[in-house]
């Protein structure tokens, strides 16, 4: 991973989604993924959910051996952990796995994780992770308060949830609500942990959040990419991200 720069891992579940719609395997993912990673993308993100509506055991394990020939270049399997989420990460050991708080059938992630209630349970598996060499990234909301108590469990990274920043963006709360993501980065960094982003970022709001929050080493985006894939094309777009990224440090 870029060392100097936010690094860009590209979230491939709605390819997967609209190859679902048919059986032709069209269109595939693991073309899109190498496409990105060719085009500069860092990494590769996915969220296998327990339903298969999108991306599939047999996606993961495909975009597994493929990211392992790009050199430098990281894959992220995220879910719930308590689902279906460890048995990849058992089995394929990635760079880095994403715990999210989602619900079965829950249409897209929407909470970060809460301590001290989730603390008991997440601590051993958080661990068996650790263990078997994968960096852990809890899914957080941007709660200062909370950031201690995620290192507490043995969690690497956080990655703060920023769909209430993509609200605000545009607007006059704007302002506010990135000093509020600033402040839990902080926290975050003076905790130990690292600190990723994601959800609902675009090439609109990307720039501004990484010049007001310090420290954010990789934000994942999927949807928004993917959209402006359908426009631009994968290498086009991807392009485009670094660039959002590049802004914010020039």
């Amino acid at each position: 991973m870029n060392s100097n720069r936010t690094a860009l891992s590209v979230n491939l579940n709605k390819v997967a989604l609209v190859r679902n719609t048919r059986h032709l395997g069209i269109p595939s993912v693991t073309r899109a993924a190498s496409i990105c990673l060719q085009a500069g993308a860092h990494g590769i993100t996915v969220h296998p959910r327990p339903d298969g509506r999108h991306i599939r055991g047999e996606d993961v394990t495909g975009l597994s051996e493929l990211v392992g020939h790009h050199a430098g270049a990281e894959f992220n399997i995220e879910g719930n952990p308590f689902h279906n989420l460890m048995e990849h990460v058992r089995r394929l050991r990635p760079h880095q796995c994403t715990f999210v708080p989602d619900s079965e059938g829950q249409f897209t992630s929407d909470h970060g994780w809460d301590f001290p209630a989730d603390a008991q349970r997440l601590r051993p598996l958080v661990q068996e992770a650790r263990a078997l060499g994968v960096r852990v990234s809890l899914f957080m909301d941007p709660q200062p308060q909370m950031m201690a108590a995620a290192r507490a469990v043995g969690a690497d990274r956080v990655e703060l949830y920023t769909e209430s920043y993509a609200r605000a963006w545009g607007t006059v709360r704007q302002d506010d609500v990135l000093r509020g993501f600033a402040e839990a980065a902080r926290a975050a960094h003076e905790a130990g942990l690292g600190v990723n982003a994601g959800h609902d970022l675009n090439r609109e709001n990307l720039t501004d959040f990484l010049r007001a929050v310090p420290g954010v080493q990789e934000v994942s985006i999927g949807h928004a990419l993917i959209a402006d894939a359908l426009e631009l094309g994968y290498a086009a777009t991807v392009r485009e991200y670094l660039a959002c990224i590049e802004r914010a440090f020039s």
